[in-house]
């Protein structure tokens, strides 16, 4: 019978540390490293529609959307908006994301959130795309990137 040699053990021991490490680091970085990418948007989007919260979660999402204004439509919350944007799906699917798997808190939702408005906005937003008639223009130009996630506006 071939027993394990002592110093292979040690090998092993320290190699399971070193990934353990590794993985700490890898949950420990922002998950969120956003590029404004369609890709990202439409994965976004895509949480927003199979992303089931608890009433617990859902109090979450909102209490970290609601001070904020839509950026679409300043005169509404971002937890409710004026209507179903792309926009505002994205937005909501990241909260889902963010609060259904990664376990964030209302103050980490409303940073993740602002984070992605900037990468998708980086001039910003002036908040009434919706009452001027924008809101089939891309986000970068200050529209809800269209109103049917089939027709994501560039």
């Amino acid at each position: 019978m071939n027993r394990p040699r002592p110093l292979t053990l040690l090998a092993l021991l320290v190699a399971g540390l070193v990934a353990g490490a590794v993985l700490a680091d890898m949950q420990a970085e922002d998950p969120f490293a956003f590029t404004g990418a369609r890709s990202e948007t439409e994965r976004l989007m895509g949480y927003y529609e199979t992303i089931e919260l608890t009433p617990e979660q859902e109090a979450v999402r909102v209490a970290a959307l609601e001070p904020m204004p839509a950026a679409c439509c300043k005169e509404f919350s971002a937890a409710t908006c004026c209507c179903e944007c792309n926009l505002s799906r994205a937005t909501w699917g990241l909260a889902k994301f963010a609060i259904a798997t990664l376990g964030y808190d209302v103050e980490q939702v409303r940073d993740a959130v602002t984070r992605y408005h900037a990468s998708v906005a980086p001039a910003g937003s002036e908040g009434h795309s919706c009452s001027t008639g924008r809101c089939g223009l891309s986000f970068s130009a200050g529209g809800c990137g269209g109103m049917s996630p089939a027709h994501l506006a560039d």
